[in-house]
């Protein structure tokens, strides 16, 4: 800048010493001339002081932006230091995370082998107890039968407990009956509806079977809960029903004990209505398919009177 300034003075100073020289100048014109010279070196002091001032500014704006590099490039610094100690930590938290998991692989396959143990064990014991349960059924359906086919009414027998029931089974493996078992235990539930059978209490007793039903649809006791269902109708007189609900445990179970006598008790249910032709042709089934059988038995009898 100071160059320039110069430059101007000593061009302006050259032209003053030509005009004078050449004797053509007056002092009105050296006036004049110093006049242009003054005003041109202030408007050039004016542009330095403005230049100088951006400079200024400039070299401040260029100090802020260094400062703003370097913080940024401590930033860097500071941030791979992180991800680095992040990595490490990673790397451990995944090696933790393969501990843990061997260990439960570990727990799940003991537990696996102590589930099957005892499903093994209760396996059994359910067999054990439905045989025993089946064997209880099969002579309470006799009795009921035969109170039923020589007109014994119930009340002659709700006065004194019953030789035989669900409950007392229950009392008899635990010592303790059914109020000390848990109710979500299917074999409790199925205890108890079947002692209110006993009792001739038929619809607590239906409702207690059709509850037993819906929290165990297939289980080895559902088909006998089934055919209680029925039995409640029909010691209720509501033989309709009775046929719909025995029906369900010819189609739904098959495979079960109870099919036999569900054929038989829809028969007997049809002769309650006075369907004799129906009648017939069940018990006939019956003593075909079930021949050698306390059930077949009672159906020829039933045949003999029919005719």
């Amino acid at each position: 800048m100071e160059n320039y300034f110069v430059k101007t003075y000593r061009i302006i100073l050259y032209a003053i010493l030509v005009v004078f020289f050449l004797g053509c100048a007056t002092t009105d014109d050296l006036n004049h001339v110093r006049g242009e010279v003054n005003y041109r070196l202030e408007a050039t002091n004016e542009k330095l002081n403005a230049l100088e001032k951006k400079y200024a500014a400039l070299t401040d704006q260029t100090d802020k932006l260094s400062q703003a590099i370097r913080k940024t490039e401590d930033g860097l610094a500071q941030t791979r230091t992180s991800q680095a100690e992040s990595r490490a930590a990673m790397t451990e938290i995944q090696e933790a995370l393969l501990q843990i998991r061997g260990l439960l692989d570990d727990m799940k396959a003991e537990m696996r082998r102590e589930i099957s143990s005892f499903a093994a064990k209760t396996k059994k014991k359910e067999e054990t107890e439905k045989r025993f349960q089946e064997k209880i059924e099969d002579l309470a359906f006799k009795i009921n039968f035969i109170e039923n086919f020589l007109g014994i009414g119930k009340k002659d027998t709700q006065e004194r407990p019953p030789a035989d029931t669900g409950a007392q089974i229950s009392s008899n493996q635990t010592g303790a009956g059914v109020a000390s078992v848990s109710k979500s235990d299917k074999a409790t539930l199925y205890a108890e509806a079947f002692a209110l059978f006993k009792e001739g209490k038929y619809e607590k007793s239906r409702e207690a079977f059709e509850n037993f039903l819906k929290q165990y649809p297939n289980t080895e006791f559902s088909d006998n809960a089934q055919f209680w269902v029925g039995e409640c109708y029909y010691f209720e007189k509501k033989y309709e029903k009775a046929i719909v609900e025995y029906d369900k445990v010819i189609k739904n179970f098959p495979g079960g004990n109870k099919v036999s006598y569900a054929l038989l008790k829809q028969g007997l249910s049809f002769l309650k209505l006075g369907d004799k032709a129906s009648a017939k042709l069940l018990l006939q089934q019956v003593t075909k398919d079930y021949p050698n059988t306390s059930q077949a038995r009672i159906a020829r009898a039933k045949l003999l009177e029919i005719k």
